[in-house]
């Protein structure tokens, strides 16, 4: 229920993010002023899929993120980021000790994972962050956009089964993922901003965990693709550029 509820509200604010690019009038080229921010975040990368179905706060493993922010028009932002994780603790690995499924019992399976994540995203904020005369300034926001994820992992088991076929060295593999979600932003200064963000990534395959075929034999869930996922904190300066007025332009007329 809860998840659902979650997914209605993105859909909401999506339509809402859509229907600001044709009806903002406040674009690039006509606003007096341009904002970009350079910044970095740390916080926690987490994953859902067959090895863990539920998402668990205790399976976050360190995150670190650097990003480029700019202005598109008074509510749309643009940014990229780089986002980078490395699980740092051998025996803290992604599992799910909450559940007694047979599946998940036969295969007796947990994972270690590093990321790699470069993202192209836009931002809807609700509220006219860059308007200075505001006190405080803050703004929740909602993101969506697309990633590339470069990632290392090796899936480990305690089924004499199948270590032949799941324990292997790390591989390395590239992925296309669907990251939004929802973040809010605070000024600390006229140039300096504390962000806090959480994101969901919907992947677009489900062989993040290489859980998917054994001897041939389907043990993931096909009607269900892998999820990855970032909460953090954030803090990035702002950069102000002052857009001059067009030249004039001589008309032929009486004068002239």
């Amino acid at each position: 229920m809860t998840l659902r509820i979650f997914k209605q509200v993105l859909l909401i604010c999506a339509l809402q993010q859509i229907g600001s690019l044709f009806f903002t009038h406040q674009v690039l080229g006509q606003s007096p002023v341009t904002t970009s921010e350079i910044g970095f975040g740390i916080g926690g990368a987490n994953y859902k899929g067959e090895l863990s179905p539920n998402y668990r706060f205790l399976n976050n493993q360190p995150a670190i993120t650097a990003f480029y922010r700019r202005d598109i028009s008074s509510p749309i932002t643009v940014r990229g980021g780089l986002m980078l994780s490395h699980r740092i603790i051998d025996d803290n690995t992604f599992s799910d000790e909450a559940y007694d499924l047979p599946l998940h019992n036969w295969r007796q399976a947990e994972a270690r994972m590093s990321f790699a994540e470069l993202s192209l995203i836009g931002e809807y904020n609700f509220l006219d962050y860059y308007d200075l005369s505001q006190s405080p300034r803050v703004s929740p926001y909602f993101f969506a956009g697309v990633a590339g994820l470069l990632y290392n992992i090796k899936v480990t088991t305690e089924n004499p089964d199948l270590q032949p076929t799941l324990n292997k060295p790390f591989e390395t593999n590239v992925a296309v993922s669907i990251p939004f979600g929802v973040g809010v932003k605070y000024a600390l200064s006229k140039h300096w901003n504390l962000g806090l963000e959480f994101g969901a990534r919907k992947l677009i395959m489900d062989r993040l965990d290489n859980v998917f075929e054994i001897d041939g034999k389907r043990v993931a869930n096909p009607f269900d693709n892998d999820w990855y996922f970032y909460n953090g904190i954030s803090l990035s300066y702002t950069i102000y550029r002052v857009n001059c007025p067009p030249p004039y332009k001589n008309k032929p007329g009486i004068l002239d």
